[in-house]
């Protein structure tokens, strides 16, 4: 079973609704490089809470004199353009580049399991107009919307945020939709019904517990979706603007430094990213692969 953020995902299968949800999580992703992944992101999160007490410098002080110096025993990374401390941008860009995707993934899940509940639960009119809705959407490219809403708002978190929650709400509502309508044929949803359980009592205590781990493996590829994307954002100017840390507009910042041999500047950066992006997905695939395990 895999997923990803783009196609619609199927629904688990019926060894998924015979325990509760919550309580297979326990053996979700076990393995060596799951593990990996997973401490990885751990110590990536630790350093975001701790990036006052860990980082060496002021992330935005600025040295000129110090311009584009390499690594030391004074700065480990070296200082880019600015003279600024690499490593402690990168401490202090982990809060902006980990606090977006995670605002994008809570509201479009949020937003999604409603939206995908309703439609896969009520059917009839109600699935096709919120149906349809989602694949208008669809339609839209999210960093195009993104774009557009910058031109409105302007700048900064709050704009790409908003377009990204937007953008990512039809992936979790289409898998969600798919699950609810496989749940709904199943024997023991009727027989709650014969107990006289409403409808919206049997979602919230049988049918959302047992897509719990799927969209926990969907929104562990989301967020890794996302972050690449709010990157990409910061990296054309439409992000966080400086001299506020961020990844993406740290790799924007150090294109001139290449062209005067450093490399740290937009190297670092770049793979914070692409590590954090990989963690992501791994962790996302690890819980992917074990319900398809426990499916077969």
């Amino acid at each position: 079973m895999t997923l990803t953020a783009r196609p619609e995902a199927a629904g688990p299968a019926d060894a998924l609704q015979r325990r509760p949800g919550l309580r297979r999580l326990r053996a979700l992703g076990q393995g060596p490089m799951f593990n990996t992944a997973v401490l990885l992101l751990a110590a990536l999160v630790l350093v975001t809470a701790l990036a006052p007490f860990l980082a060496p410098y002021d992330p935005e002080a600025m040295d000129l004199t110090s311009s584009l110096v390499g690594t030391s025993g004074d700065h480990l990374l070296g200082t880019d353009q600015s003279g600024r401390d690499i490593l402690s941008r990168l401490m202090y860009g982990a809060r902006t580049g980990l606090l977006g995707p995670l605002l994008v993934v809570a509201v479009s899940t949020l937003l999604g399991t409603v939206l995908g509940v309703v439609a896969g639960w009520r059917g009839g009119w109600a699935d096709a107009f919120l149906s349809r809705s989602m694949d208008l959407v669809f339609a839209i490219p999210g960093l195009l919307l993104a774009i557009m809403l910058v031109a409105v708002v302007g700048s900064g978190m709050t704009a790409p945020v908003i377009a990204m929650a937007v953008a990512y709400t039809p992936y979790v509502g289409r898998l969600v939709r798919g699950i609810a309508r496989q749940e709904k044929a199943r024997p023991y949803i009727e027989s709650y019904r014969v107990q006289g359980w409403s409808g919206w009592t049997i979602c919230l205590r049988h049918l959302l517990p047992n897509i719990t781990p799927t969209l926990l493996a969907q929104s562990a590829m989301n967020f890794g979706y996302a972050l690449m994307d709010l990157a990409a954002l910061s990296f054309l100017g439409f992000g966080v603007q400086p001299p506020t840390a961020d990844w993406g507009a740290m790799i924007n910042e150090g294109q001139s430094a290449l062209q005067q041999g450093a490399m740290l500047p937009a190297l670092a950066p770049s793979a914070c990213i692409v590590l954090a992006v990989v963690a992501f997905g791994i962790v996302g695939e690890g819980i992917a692969d074990r319900i398809a395990k426990r499916e077969r």
